[in-house]
Formats: structure tokens, C-alpha cells, sequence
């Protein structure tokens, strides 16, 4: 099958493009490369013939109708986005520009090759969500998100990711586009960029650097290995129900302390520090406007539908992602010198 995947140099979207091309998938890559996404994050498939890059932004519709009849897909996996939530309290236009705007362009460069071609029946439209878009829960954990939770995004980011959903189930509902779409909690894993609190935590002990912690270290999210994530994504796009949503989530709830404190652990076995323990350099900060102080994502659609489970646990997908950073200094180290990171960002300064 040929596959467009938009985004495919970022985190999420790399680990797609890495597992479809080993599953022998010919994917179209189309990113702009912005200052998240990275080429050697596709390094090792890069030369390989199944493999097309187009450096094309998805706010461009031209480019976008241009490349769907170069390249003729089956399918369509849409991850381009802007992700980071404090960017986009401190610079919401260009969430909304990529993740709206451009979402609309991707939907109808692909409605109108779709129509073009006699709208074939094996098409589909996967658009890859979050589960922020839902807000947030209660401490209680027999509360959930499920595919019926109602919409409550708190954050700039979130409510762009929310308005691209509605578009797309209104491309379904009014022009029949046949779409499937996923919402999924944190990802974590190797090639995420360090801006991010797994891999800021990692690097930041590697330099005996304070370890910054949002508020008291309350707020729980659920944690997704990355590459579980790409098998479950690959596994909608070929089997789910047309116009339906599906939640996948790690099944790894942690607050944030105590996801950090794990990360300390597991570097104090292996690279201790010369003095102390890594623990010792946790520090409580201002924390984010309007922070969620619970996402939690019921699978039960995935495991009763799919027969989806996540494979991974959190003690060995952090381990895994501790060891990778480890020895892949020659891909993160560069990363650290681009525009923010290591920057405080999204607390409302004056």
C-alpha cells in the first residue's frame, strides 16, 4: 500500500514512517521540517526505494493538491501539528495556522483526489489526535476518557486539536470523506524532541542541571511508548470502522513526580551521579496556566475491536528511552540549540 504520512520527521509521525517501510508500505513523507522535526529521526530508512520526501508545508493547498496526484495514495495518515502545549500559550497563531488551516488543506487535497479517482472504497483518511482535547479528569480513577467523553480543551493547543477533529468528522459527515480517527495519551520513547518533560528530565540530570517539575508534581498523565503507539495507528488505518474514533492509551498512569522520580532510579543504577542522587536535583517551578491536572484514556475499543493492548510497560519503555539518550548523544546534543529549548516557555511573562 502507498501511504502520505504528513509530519513524518517528527516524533510520532517518524516512528509511523520507520514501521510502515518494515512492513514493505511505500510512504510519501510530507513535512517542512520545523524546528521539532528532524531528519535523522528517518536516517535508517532514508535510501531505502519505498521512501519519498516532500518538504511541504500543510498550509500550502496547492502543494498539497500537487503531491496526491504525483503520488496517487491509498491511504492517509495525518500527524503534521504543532504539539507543544506552552508554545502555544505563548504563540497560539501558529497552532492555529498548522493544526486548523492546515488540517483543512490536507482534508480537501485529499477530498478532492478522492473524488477525482472515483472515490475508491479502500481510501481512508486517519487523522492522528490527542487526548488533551477532551480536558481534564478528576483524581478518581475509575473516571476515563472514552470516545464519547465531551470536548473541553483548556489549552490553546488542545483546542486547535479539537477544532481539527470536528473537521474531519465534517468531512465525513458532508462529503463522505471515509476517515477514522485516533486520540491517544502522552507518547514517550526514543527520537523525542528534548523539549519535552521525559527527555528535558534525562538531559538535564546528565548535566547535573535542576530538574524542573510543574507545581507539586500532581498532574498524571498516561504513558504511551511510542512504538506501540505506530503499531496501533498502522493497525486503525487498515482495520478500523470508517467514520469511527478510537482512543489508545499506555495504560501507565504517573504523576509527574513520580515519573520523574522513576527516571532517577533508573539513571542512578546505571549512570550514577559522582556525589548524590539524581532526586536531589528535583525543583518545583511555576506551573503551567490552566494546567490539566488528570488525563487517563480507556482503550476498551481498541483491546474489544482491534485486539490492541500496549505491549510495553512503563518501567521497561523508560529504561529503554534512558539507554537510548545515552548513547545517541550525537542526535539530541545539536537539537539542544534550536529556538526555545532549554527556554522556560508558556508562562505568561511580561
Amino acid at each position: 500500500m502507498k501511504i502520505l504520512v504528513t509530519g513524518g520527521a517528527g516524533f510520532i509521525g517518524s516512528a509511523v514512517v520507520r514501521l510502515a517501510i518494515m512492513r514493505g508500505h511505500t510512504v510519501i513523507n510530507v513535512d517542512v521540517l520545523t524546528y521539532a522535526a528532524c531528519l535523522e529521526n528517518v536516517a535508517s530508512v532514508s535510501e531505502n526505494p519505498l521512501y519519498k520526501l516532500e518538504k511541504v508545508d500543510i498550509r500550502d493547498g496547492e502543494e498539497l493538491d500537487r503531491i496526491f496526484v504525483k503520488y496517487a495514495p491509498d491511504l492517509v495518515m495525518h500527524l503534521a501539528a504543532e504539539s507543544h502545549v506552552d508554545r502555544s500559550i505563548d504563540a497560539p497563531a501558529d497552532f492555529i495556522e498548522t493544526n486548523i488551516t492546515g488540517t483543512f488543506n490536507v482534508l480537501e487535497a485529499a477530498r478532492k483526489y478522492w473524488d477525482a479517482t472515483g472515490k475508491p472504497k479502500a481510501f481512508r483518511f486517519h487523522h492522528i489526535s490527542t487526548d488533551e482535547v477532551f480536558g481534564s479528569l478528576p483524581s478518581n480513577k475509575s473516571i476515563q476518557f472514552t470516545e464519547n467523553t465531551a470536548y473541553d480543551p483548556r489549552s490553546p493547543y488542545a483546542a486547535s486539536k479539537a477544532s481539527a477533529d470536528h473537521l474531519v468528522r465534517a468531512w465525513h459527515e458532508t462529503y463522505g470523506l471515509p476517515v477514522v480517527i485516533t486520540n491517544c495519551s502522552n507518547n514517550y520513547g526514543p527520537f523525542h524532541f528534548p523539549e519535552k518533560l521525559i527527555p528535558v528530565v534525562i538531559l538535564n540530570a546528565l548535566a547535573d542541571k535542576p530538574l524542573p517539575i510543574y507545581g507539586d508534581g500532581a498532574n498524571v498523565r498516561d504513558w504511551l511508548f511510542v512504538e506501540d503507539h505506530a503499531n496501533a495507528l498502522l493497525l486503525v488505518l487498515e482495520k478500523g470502522q470508517v467514520g469511527r474514533s478510537y482512543n489508545i492509551g499506555g495504560e501507565n498512569e504517573l504523576s509527574n513526580l513520580e515519573l520523574v522520580n522513576k527516571i532517577c532510579e533508573i539513571l542512578d543504577r546505571i549512570r550514577p551521579r559522582s556525589e548524590g542522587l539524581y532526586a536531589e536535583l528535583i525543583t518545583f517551578v511555576m506551573d503551567r496556566p490552566g494546567h490539566d491536572a488528570r488525563y487517563a484514556i480507556d482503550p476498551s475499543r481498541m483491546r474489544l475491536e482491534l485486539n490492541w493492548r500496549p505491549s510495553v510497560t512503563i518501567e521497561e519503555g523508560l529504561e529503554l528511552t534512558v539507554r537510548w539518550y545515552l548513547d545517541n548523544e550525537a542526535w539530541w546534543r545539536p537539537l539542544l540549540n534550536r529556538e526555545g529549548v532549554g527556554e522556560r516557555l508558556g508562562a505568561l511573562k511580561k
